[in-house]
C-alpha cells in the first residue's frame, strides 16, 4: 500500500448546488461539496466566506439542489464564478427559479430533487466561515425521478459526485446490493 499526507479524501462527495437570495432578492447558487447527514432530518454544511454565506447570515433559509450530469457545467460554473464578483450569475446558468413555497429561498427546477432548509445553529463562526446545521423543512422531487414504490429513484437521477483527488465528477452508478439485508448472508 502507498501512504498519503493528509487530505479531505471522504468520498463520495455529493456535489449539491446552495441556493440563497442577494439582499435584493435576486436569486445565487453556489456550487459545495463539504456536506453531509447530521441527523435523520437535518444536515451540515461546511461554508467559506461566500456571498452564500453573506446571504445566509442575513436569511437562515436556503435550498439544495443535487447537481447531476445533466446541470453538470452550470453548476461547476456557479462554484467557480463568485456572487460577490458577478450580479445574477444564476442568470448565465439557464436555470427556472421559483420560490420556494416552504422557505424564503430559490429553487432550481431544473434539478432533479431538492431539500428546502433552515439553519438551525452555525459552529465554529469566524471571518473565514463557519459549519451550519440545517433543519431539512421540505424535499422536492420531480414526478419522472420517483420509483415504484413513490419514493425518489436515484439510479434515474445521474446525481454527480465530486473526487476530491483528482478534482474531477463522477456520475453515480447503479445498485449493486441491498443495505440492512445482504449482511446478514454472513450471520
Amino acid at each position: 500500500m502507498k501512504n498519503f499526507d493528509p487530505n479531505a479524501w471522504f468520498m463520495p462527495q455529493a456535489v449539491i448546488i446552495i441556493g440563497t437570495y442577494d439582499s435584493d432578492g435576486t436569486p445565487n447558487a453556489m456550487n459545495a461539496a463539504w456536506a453531509g447527514q447530521w441527523d435523520g432530518d437535518k444536515i451540515m454544511i461546511s461554508m467559506g466566506n461566500h456571498q452564500t454565506t453573506v446571504n445566509l447570515n442575513a436569511n437562515p433559509d436556503f435550498t439544495i439542489a443535487f447537481a447531476t450530469t445533466e446541470t453538470m457545467v452550470a453548476a461547476d460554473f456557479v462554484g467557480v464564478v463568485s456572487g460577490k464578483k458577478v450580479k445574477d450569475k444564476v442568470a448565465k446558468t439557464g436555470w427556472k427559479v421559483e420560490k420556494s413555497e416552504h422557505v424564503n429561498a430559490p429553487v432550481f427546477t431544473d434539478f432533479p430533487m431538492t431539500m428546502e432548509c433552515r439553519i438551525e445553529r452555525k459552529i465554529d463562526e469566524s471571518a473565514t466561515g463557519y459549519y451550519i446545521v440545517a433543519k431539512i423543512v421540505n424535499i422536492r422531487v420531480k414526478e419522472e425521478y420517483l420509483a415504484e414504490d413513490g419514493k425518489p429513484d436515484l439510479e434515474k437521477m445521474h446525481l454527480l459526485t465530486f473526487d476530491p483527488v483528482h478534482l474531477g465528477y463522477l456520475e453515480i452508478g447503479k445498485r449493486v446490493g441491498n443495505a440492512f439485508k445482504d449482511g446478514t448472508q454472513l450471520k
